[in-house]
């Protein structure tokens, strides 16, 4: 088993369709981000369809490099700096943003940036990262993608 397989599913979920996952990531804080990335990771891996939509400022968390080649997510509010917080959690055994992101991709998660949200921000769909394969839609497309699921918001 590798670290991308999906994990084996409770006795008493077997043989049910996985109900999808709706991710609303709204916040521009790294605390909420990274927890949104790891919930939709950890979804994915029991095998969940999950959508993560990022709209106002969580579209932050999505931005392409900065020109000091610093990841754009290293932007996202927190007291004592985004990369620094990234870096304690990572000193105590717990997934960074980037190792999240790389997780989220290679499980399928479906990234969906908020073209309102870009627009509320004052960005452009060019100022993402692009190696997310990420997509920019709106509301309606992830209200449609999670239907019968649930949605938690972040």
């Amino acid at each position: 088993m590798s670290l991308f397989d999906p994990l084996p599913l409770p006795p008493e979920l077997a043989g049910r369709e996985p109900t999808p996952l709706g991710v609303l990531l709204i916040s521009g804080t790294y605390e909420r981000a990274h927890y949104a990335l790891m919930l939709a990771t950890a979804a994915a891996a029991t095998a969940r369809p999950v959508v993560l939509f990022a709209t106002n400022a969580g579209v932050r968390a999505f931005l392409a490099a900065r020109p000091d080649g610093a990841p754009g997510w290293t932007t996202l509010a927190h007291y004592g700096g985004a990369s620094k917080r990234d870096e304690e959690l990572r000193s105590r055994g717990v997934a960074g943003f980037a190792e999240l992101l790389a997780s989220a991709k290679e499980l399928g998660v479906r990234l969906i940036v908020c073209e309102t949200g870009l627009k509320s921000e004052g960005l452009t769909p060019a100022m993402l990262d692009d190696t997310l394969e990420g997509e920019v839609a709106g509301i309606v497309t992830f209200l449609t993608e999670t239907e019968g699921g649930q949605i938690v918001t972040l």
